[in-house]
C-alpha cells in the first residue's frame, strides 16, 4: 500500500509542497507540512519540489500486478453540455458496441450533469446496455475537478476494462486527470481501435510525428484501458426505438470531491453559426486569405452555400478568426461531404484533420502545394478572383 510521511526534523515550512499539490492535500500546521490522506493521490509533486527531502513517498509497486480479471465491460463517457449530448458520443457507442461484442461484455455509458437523467434513454436507444447517471447542482456546468473526481469514484467502484471518451475540449481536459488518479495509461486522439483476442488488450492507434506515422499503443499491465477518440472517425450508432437497457443512479461521495475553481459565466461563441464538426459543407481559409477582411469573403461564400467556416492554424494564430473554427491536428477533426480549402497550402497537421472529407476542392495559386495535390478538384489562381466569380454564378442561378 502506498504511503507518504513528513520528516518533521527536516521540514523548514517553506510551503512549496502546498503550492504545487494539485489536490489540495498539503497544508502547513504550526510551520510543518501536513498531508491530508483523504485527498492525497500519491502523485509525488510535493516530493519533487521539497528542498530538504523532508517528504517521503513509498508507492505501491503491486499495482503493476493488477488482476485484470476483476475488470469487465466497455464504457463510453457521455459528454454533454447544457443537456445536449455531444455527437462524438454516438460514434463511440457504435464502436464501443463492436468492442463489447468481441469481449462478450456489456456496453455502458456514464452521464454526469444536472437534470440530465432523461437523456439516458437516448443512449440506450443508441446501443448502451447500462447508463450510470450522476446528478448534482454543482455539475450543471463542466468543471475539471468535480467531473474527474466523480468518474474516478465510479471507475474504482465498477472496474470497467475499457473507457472511451471524445477527443473534445472537455474530453482532452479531464481524461488525463482521471487516468492519473487511477494509475492507468491514456492514449489521446485515437483514429482506430481494435481488440487483441488473445490478451483482451485494446490496440489504440493514433497519428504520431505530425501524422507521418500511425502508432499503435497498448496498456498491457493496467486497467482500465483509456482512450480519447477524434470526432467523425466512426459512424454514429443507429437509433433503435425498441432497445432495452438499465439506468443506474450513482451517488458520488461529494465530501471527497475537491473543486478548486468557481464557475462564473458561460460565454457562447457567437462567431460560428454552424459547428464545423457537424457540418456537411465547410469553407476554410488559410494564410492565403491575407487577414480578417479576407475572411469576410470566406464567410459570404460559406453563407451562400449554407456551410460552416473553417480555418487553418496559421489563420487562427494570426488572430484572423476564433480558435473554434480551426481544423487540424490541434483543432477539430472534420469529415464533411464537401471541404473547400481557400488559400491553404496543406501542411500535414491540417490534412490530418480533414483528409477524410468526401470531396475536397482546393483554391490556391501554388499548383504544387499538398492541398492541391490531394484535392478532388483543384482551382489554380487568386482566390480573390475565383471566389467572387463563383458567388456571382451562384446568385445568378438562384435569381
Amino acid at each position: 500500500m502506498s504511503s507518504i510521511s513528513v520528516l518533521k526534523d527536516k521540514c523548514v515550512g517553506c510551503g512549496q509542497c502546498q503550492q504545487v499539490c494539485p489536490f489540495g492535500a498539503m497544508s502547513l500546521v504550526d510551520g510543518i507540512a501536513t498531508v491530508d490522506l483523504n485527498k492525497c493521490t500519491y502523485c509525488g509533486s510535493c516530493v519533487d519540489v521539497c528542498p530538504t527531502a523532508a517528504i517521503v513517498l513509498k508507492k505501491d509497486e503491486a499495482k503493476a500486478g493488477i488482476d485484470k480479471a476483476d475488470y469487465k465491460g466497455v464504457w463510453v463517457y457521455a459528454e454533454q453540455r447544457h443537456g445536449e449530448i455531444s455527437g462524438v458520443v454516438f460514434e463511440l457507442l457504435n464502436e464501443g458496441k463492436n468492442l463489447a461484442k468481441q469481449l462478450n461484455v456489456p456496453l455502458s455509458c456514464v452521464l454526469i450533469g444536472h437534470n440530465i437523467k432523461d437523456k439516458a434513454a437516448d443512449l440506450i436507444k443508441r446501443g448502451a446496455d447500462k447508463v450510470y447517471v450522476c446528478q448534482d447542482p454543482i455539475l450543471a456546468e463542466f468543471q475539471d475537478d468535480p467531473y474527474s473526481g466523480i468518474l474516478t469514484q465510479l471507475i474504482q467502484k465498477e472496474k470497467p476494462e475499457i473507457v472511451l471518451m471524445g477527443a473534445t475540449n472537455i474530453g482532452r481536459s479531464f481524461a488525463s486527470r482521471v487516468a492519473a488518479r487511477i494509475s492507468t495509461g491514456l492514449t489521446a486522439d485515437c483514429t482506430a481501435l481494435e481488440i487483441d483476442p488473445e490478451t483482451r488488450n485494446l490496440r489504440q492507434t493514433r497519428p504520431a510525428f505530425g501524422g507521418n506515422i500511425m502508432a499503435t499503443i497498448l496498456t498491457p499491465n493496467h486497467r482500465p484501458q483509456m482512450a480519447t477518440v477524434r470526432h467523425k472517425v466512426f459512424k454514429e450508432a443507429k437509433i433503435d426505438e425498441n432497445a432495452k437497457g438499465e439506468i443506474i443512479d450513482f451517488t458520488a461521495d461529494m465530501s471527497k470531491i475537491l473543486n478548486r475553481t468557481k464557475f462564473l459565466q458561460f460565454v457562447k461563441d457567437e462567431t460560428s453559426h454552424i459547428n464545423i464538426a457537424d457540418a456537411d459543407v465547410i469553407v476554410s481559409g488559410g494564410r492565403g486569405v491575407g487577414g480578417k477582411d479576407g475572411f469576410k469573403l470566406i464567410t459570404e461564400f460559406a453563407d451562400l452555400l449554407g456551410a460552416a467556416v473553417g480555418a487553418s492554424r496559421a489563420a487562427v494564430d494570426s488572430d484572423w478568426i476564433a480558435y473554434s473554427h480551426q481544423v487540424g491536428q490541434t483543432g477539430k477533426t472534420v469529415a464533411p461531404k464537401v471541404y473547400i480549402a481557400c488559400g491553404i497550402s496543406g501542411q500535414i497537421q491540417h490534412l490530418v484533420g480533414m483528409s477524410s472529407s468526401d470531396v475536397i476542392i482546393a483554391i490556391n495559386k501554388d499548383p504544387s502545394c499538398p492541398m492541391m495535390q490531394i484535392a478532388t478538384y483543384s482551382l489554380e489562381g487568386d482566390l480573390f478572383e475565383i471566389i467572387p466569380q463563383i458567388i456571382k454564378e451562384i446568385k445568378a442561378s438562384r435569381s
